[in-house]
């Protein structure tokens, strides 16, 4: 075969195959180019919201474990800044007496003013599951606890209780933790009332006039207290072969007898199952005297001191009483509230006519919480709420009656 002879014939066979598209093989390799590229843009995304989430969890974990590069929140709005500082501890001043009906309202179904009411029901009649306020009325013998629902309703214990060392036998710790039982102290005993059943119990003591009730966290067993005497009284379903009354130390001060705290002079003492008091935290304020009872929440105890001279917070006609809300965990702040004298000459306001009362010593009192935040307390005619996180106090009812104790189901 002659050289010039391949040319024709590698043509010849040729023919027959299709000519490529070039346009179509440039279009499949640019799609497959960018497949590549959304597929690696997908793959980044990804990545960036997976480290996002691992940094939120950082983030939240470092808050819980008390990481120090971590930004506090901020304040809560209406914040009120502290005005200094007594032993160490923030304190803040109260709104002077006669300002009460001014302030902002917390509102509970004690409503705007407790006062006896006009229309009670039997409590046979109305079972009450969620006790929010407990108060006494007497016929001049006896004494009728009256006991508020939830849901607003008033309605009468049928029992006869009488006078504890010639005065109402009433304690501010009266109601139960779980808000359906209710105990009075009484001489040589105490009396309970379930508020579901209607069922009045009496547990004898030796004799002896018992002025105050406080209950252990269970709810099956209350402190009673008088004068020399204090004892543990098994009033529920109890352990096996556990003595019904159990003799516990006697603080001078029968409102000392208090579970599962006890704000007492010079500490913090905490309630054991024992029957006896051990030091929790040392106390040191300027305490002359305490007022009535001492109430716990998850976080803290609350008591009323009457103090010593406070060059931080001057009085004039009286001396200062200090609500104290001290702190039962580390992570916590004590917090201090100093209640202070009038004006001396309060501002105008239109609808005013509150007098500006003295806060005389055992005027005021601490009557328990409202939820782990707001300490409720009683000044003269009014009951007052104090809000720990934001320091604001405000108020929650107008007092027309003697003697109130409050319930869990103060809480919505």
């Amino acid at each position: 075969m002659r050289r010039e002879d391949v040319r024709p014939l590698l043509l010849q066979a040729a023919d027959p195959i299709p000519e490529p598209e070039l346009a179509d093989a440039a279009w499949a390799a640019g799609r497959v180019v960018r497949r590549r590229r959304r597929r690696t843009v997908a793959i980044g995304v990804v990545a960036v919201l997976a480290l996002a989430v691992v940094a939120s969890l950082l983030i939240e974990w470092g808050s819980s474990s008390g990481g120090d590069n971590i930004t506090p929140p901020t304040n809560p709005p209406g914040y009120v800044e502290p005005v200094g500082k007594i032993n160490g501890i923030d304190y803040w001043v109260a709104p002077p007496p006669g300002s009460e009906r001014f302030l902002d309202r917390l509102r509970t179904p004690l409503g705007d003013r407790l006062d006896l009411p006009e229309k009670v029901r039997r409590l046979e009649e109305h079972p009450v599951e969620n006790v929010a306020a407990v108060t006494l009325v007497s016929d001049g013998e006896r004494y009728t606890p009256l006991i508020l629902d939830s849901d607003g309703t008033w309605v009468r214990a049928d029992v006869a209780l009488g006078p504890v060392g010639g005065t109402a036998p009433f304690s501010a710790g009266s109601i139960a933790p779980d808000g359906r039982v209710v105990a009075f102290p009484q001489r040589g005993g105490v009396v309970t009332v379930n508020t579901l059943s209607a069922q009045v119990s009496r547990f004898p003591l030796p004799d002896g006039d018992y002025s105050s009730v406080s209950w252990v966290a269970d709810g099956r067993r209350v402190l009673v207290s008088g004068p020399n005497a204090a004892y543990q009284v098994l009033v529920g379903e109890g352990n096996q072969d556990e003595r019904a009354v159990v003799q516990v130390s006697a603080p001078g001060d029968p409102n000392e007898a208090t579970s599962p705290y006890s704000l007492q002079t010079g500490s913090v003492m905490r309630y054991q199952f024992n029957g006896r008091w051990i030091e929790d935290t040392p106390l040191t304020l300027p305490i002359r005297s305490w007022q009535g009872q001492t109430f716990a929440s998850l976080f803290g105890a609350a008591r009323i001191f009457v103090a010593e001279d406070l060059p931080q917070v001057p009085t004039r006609v009286s001396q200062p009483q200090v609500l104290a809300a001290m702190a039962t965990l580390r992570t916590v702040p004590s917090r201090l509230l100093v209640l202070g004298e009038p004006q001396d000459n309060p501002p105008a306001r239109e609808g005013a006519g509150d007098v500006p009362f003295v806060r005389e010593v055992g005027c005021c009192v601490v009557l328990g919480w409202y939820d782990d935040s707001n300490v409720l307390f009683r000044v003269h005619g009014w009951v007052l709420a104090w809000n720990l996180d934001s320091g604001r106090v405000r108020r929650v009812t107008e007092l027309r009656v003697d003697q109130v104790a409050l319930g869990p189901g103060l809480r919505p």
